[in-house]
């Protein structure tokens, strides 16, 4: 029964785990999709917007031209609705046969004004221009899978707060019937209150796009409206606008979710009916098991048998739980032996762990040589050693040049070259006394024995060998490396501690410092 109940429950929880992630997922699946594309619609539309904006202003005065001329004969101008993009090279051929027979030599907007050219050259300009212009309206349009995309001329409405809007440039061509012959109908106008375009009145009134989109519902759904005024040598010409559907998402995303949701039921519906299969052939394998260690142990007492059952434990299950309580009482015979043994080898581990930390903490880590934390210690004896009468006692300081230049220009790893290559120098030349990096770029040297009694000598020598790097051209900049040494040697008449001779020989440090920096500027 107890084999049986377990199985009914596992049902139950991957039923409802079924359940949940199918829901859980098509939800998460379908949310994302959609604000996906609602955000890829919002910056297809500005991009749009930006795009023909630019086009119009590069223009400049080829597009005031138009415009003005549109404004004045669209009732007249005649633009065939079936044209295309091969029909545009036509059209400016045309303009421009009709503008060297008419005005041979001349050159627009150098020798002739647009006001100067004959009706049937102005004709075939604006003809030309509007199929070129409106042939990039209609393809953004078409290529971003937009609903409307237009160039707008608005005017003062005899109504207050509202505009009469001219569809100058409509990527959505109207027909007007001429002769029997099918055009695009120009000019059509309408009028816009500003409560139903909020957007619209704020970027032809501000000269600005405005932050934000004109929302409509219509029989496209749910749709934004973006718009972008056009200002070409400072004067305000008109507005692009740019509309998109928003709330209404594309069949595909549905298909999509509804798929990727039976996809999922049916790959979880598997796994459950296989892992129920296998839960019940462990489970009865498990007891059985269990039946055949319990008579091993009384046998042969050996603690092998409860690491064998322990692999046995995969859950918190009833047998499991029986499991546990046998393989502990086995353990804990044997754990009380064992932890003698073992209590020695971490008090043996712990003494090893403790010596390298101690020799970490006084070691730089870069250079090799004793740190800040050594030579604080190593100041606490020598004042203490003076307290009792010492006077054999110096200090030399040496500062690195132009680390910052070469970490900034060259990389921290050519900056550590030049640290350690300054502090391979110190060591060898006061090869009797002890090193210490203090600091970045700073060094201490606490003179002793034989360095003390020669360090004239060893500075010098540290000078040298330092100008030698200096002056070999061959050298990485980082490689010539540079550092200025200063030292004190401890003179009762004026040393009451140990901070008196660090701080004549950092003086001292400073003043080599300068008069380095004094030949370089030479």
């Amino acid at each position: 029964m107890k084999n049986r109940s377990l199985t009914f429950k596992f049902t139950l929880m991957f039923a409802a785990f079924t359940l949940l992630t199918l829901i859980i997922s098509s939800l998460l699946s379908y949310i994302n999709q959609t604000k996906l594309y609602k955000t890829q619609r919002e910056e297809s539309i500005q991009y749009v917007a930006s795009y023909l904006d630019d086009l119009l202003v590069t223009d400049g005065d080829e597009f005031i031209w138009y415009q003005k001329y549109f404004l004045e004969h669209y009732k007249e101008l005649l633009v065939p609705h079936s044209f295309t993009a091969q029909d545009i090279p036509v059209s400016k051929a045309r303009y421009e046969t009709l503008f060297a027979k008419n005005h041979p030599g001349k050159v627009l907007g150098q020798t002739i004004a647009f006001e100067e050219l004959a009706e049937e050259v102005k004709t075939a300009y604006a003809i030309y221009k509007h199929e070129y212009y409106l042939d990039k309206f209609e393809k953004s349009r078409q290529r971003f899978n937009l609903i409307y995309v237009e160039y707008i001329i608005p005017f003062p409405s005899a109504e207050e707060d509202s505009l009469d809007i001219m569809y100058a440039l409509d990527a959505m061509r109207d027909e007007r019937i001429v002769d029997e012959k099918k055009y695009i109908e120009l000019g059509i106008t309408v009028t816009h209150k500003r409560e139903e375009h909020q957007k619209e009145f704020e970027a032809w009134l501000s000269g600005k796009r405005p932050k934000g989109y004109d929302s409509f519902d219509n029989e496209y759904g749910k749709t934004y409206a973006f718009y972008s005024p056009v200002i070409i040598n400072g004067e305000k010409l008109g507005a692009i606008g740019v509309e998109v559907e928003i709330a209404k998402v594309h069949k595909g995303i549905l298909y999509a979710t509804i798929q990727q949701m039976l996809m999922i039921g049916v790959v979880l519906n598997l796994f459950m009916f296989f892992l129920l299969l296998l839960i019940r052939s462990k489970y009865i394998r498990k007891l059985m098991k269990i039946r055949d260690f319990i008579e091993e142990y009384s046998k042969t007492k050996k603690t092998e048998i409860a690491e064998n059952l322990t692999l046995e434990i995969t859950n918190k299950d009833e047998i499991s739980s029986i499991i546990g309580k046998f393989t502990e009482m086995i353990y804990e015979l044997d754990r009380y032996m064992k932890s003698l043994s073992r209590t020695a080898m971490d008090l043996q581990s712990t003494r090893q762990k403790a010596m390298e930390l101690s020799e970490l903490a006084t070691k730089d880590s870069l250079t090799g040589i004793r740190n800040k934390t050594s030579y604080d210690k190593e100041v606490q004896k020598i004042e203490w050693e003076m307290s009792c009468g010492l006077t054999d006692i110096g200090v030399a300081m040496v500062d690195l040049n132009f680390l910052k230049r070469i970490n900034d220009t060259y990389g921290h790893a050519k900056g550590n070259i030049a640290i350690v290559s300054v502090c391979k120098i110190l060591c060898n030349i006061f090869n009797h006394s002890p090193v210490f990096r203090i600091g970045g770029d700073e060094f201490v040297v606490i003179l002793k024995g034989e360095d003390l009694a020669n360090v004239e000598d060893l500075t010098n020598k540290f000078k040298a060998k330092i100008k030698e790097l200096q002056d070999n051209t061959e050298l990485e900049y980082w490689e010539r490396t540079s550092a200025a040494i200063g030292y004190a040697i401890f003179n009762k008449e004026i040393d009451c501690s140990y901070d008196n001779i660090f701080k004549r020989a950092d003086k001292e440090m400073y003043t080599n410092k300068k008069a380095m920096k004094a030949v370089r500027e030479e």
